[in-house]
């Protein structure tokens, strides 16, 4: 997949394209759903598949106190739209240049003249353009004076519940829904950091582990203990995880994450791993001692190797 930071890295013989805007944080259900049907009409008209979206959420600038915190990284974004297939994504730094571009200017300068767009895909809700001036029913008059067409595609609503979207996803994750999200997202919630050394204490309780670094890709499910999938290197290890301050002992900073892997003794330090969440086990409690816990994380892991699938 081809990536550009502006409209000017693309290069002129680039498209026509067909085309599709949005912040796409999780590449969720939602998304894949417009992403289908963007490669869909992109393979019959012979026309190259683009995404346009930005390195961080709008609202970082436009209303810093209620911008969400991302289910994804931009690194691990575009690893996403480029598994699905995409021909190229223009990732654009949203920053004060970009706010003040007039909707007529946004059209021009990435859609007409960058992409070369016949096609773009939005959602009912889309808006462009500074202040928010720009709407579907703009961006199809647009369309009908300079020469592409505007398609927009309706929500997607699982099971006839409320639509898919991130704020759903991170509102689960948040309760340790890591199931439930993971069926909105089409995927397994990842995160993805470094492994660092910690205290050393789930070796000597039996159970060691591999500490994350605080620099963390990806949302942070609630504290609690997961079944999950740790992965380094390209390969796949059935997991048991923490996430919290272990509150049975002193000085664990709050939302520490701690992988133990199952049936495997791997240096992982300075490794990056990969986590991803399959099931909630329990929440994050105190034990009377280390001995209690370590009888627990017994009892944890028998359940973990069940939901797994591990012997």
């Amino acid at each position: 997949m081809l990536t550009f930071s502006s409209a000017d890295e693309i290069p002129a013989d680039f498209g026509p394209s067909a085309v599709t805007i949005g912040k796409f944080d999780g590449v969720h259900a939602g998304h894949r759903a417009v992403l289908r049907r963007l490669l869909d009409v992109a393979a019959q008209r012979g026309l190259a598949s683009a995404v346009v979206t930005f390195d961080r959420n709008p609202l970082s600038l436009l209303a810093p106190e209620k911008c969400p915190t991302p289910l994804v990284s931009n690194a691990q974004k575009l690893e996403m739209l480029a598994s699905i297939g995409v021909d190229a994504t223009l990732m654009l730094p949203f920053d004060e240049e970009l706010r003040q571009l007039s909707p007529e200017e946004f059209v021009d300068s990435i859609l007409v003249r960058g992409l070369a767009a016949k096609v773009v895909f939005v959602g009912g809700d889309f808006r462009f353009g500074a202040r928010g001036a720009g709407n579907a029913a703009r961006l199809r008059e647009f369309g009908e004076q300079l020469g592409f067409e505007v398609i927009v595609v309706d929500d997607v609503v699982p099971h006839g519940q409320r639509r898919a979207s991130s704020t759903w996803i991170r509102e689960l994750l948040a309760q340790g829904g890591v199931g439930e999200a993971a069926g909105l997202l089409g995927a397994l919630p990842t995160i993805r950091s470094s492994v660092v050394h910690g205290q050393h204490r789930g070796r000597l309780l039996g159970y060691p582990t591999a500490n994350l670094s605080r620099r963390i890709e990806g949302y942070v499910p609630a504290d609690g203990v997961y079944a999950a999938w740790l992965t380094v290197a390209g390969t796949r290890y059935p997991a048991a995880v923490s996430i919290g301050n272990n509150p049975t002992f002193e000085g664990v900073p709050d939302k520490q994450v701690e992988a133990h892997v199952i049936d495997a003794t791997l240096d992982l330090y300075g490794s990056t791993v990969e986590l991803a969440f399959v099931d909630y086990i329990r929440g994050m409690h105190k034990f009377a001692d280390g001995q209690a816990l370590s009888e627990q994380m017994s009892r944890d892991e028998r359940a973990i190797r069940d939901i797994l699938g591990v012997g």
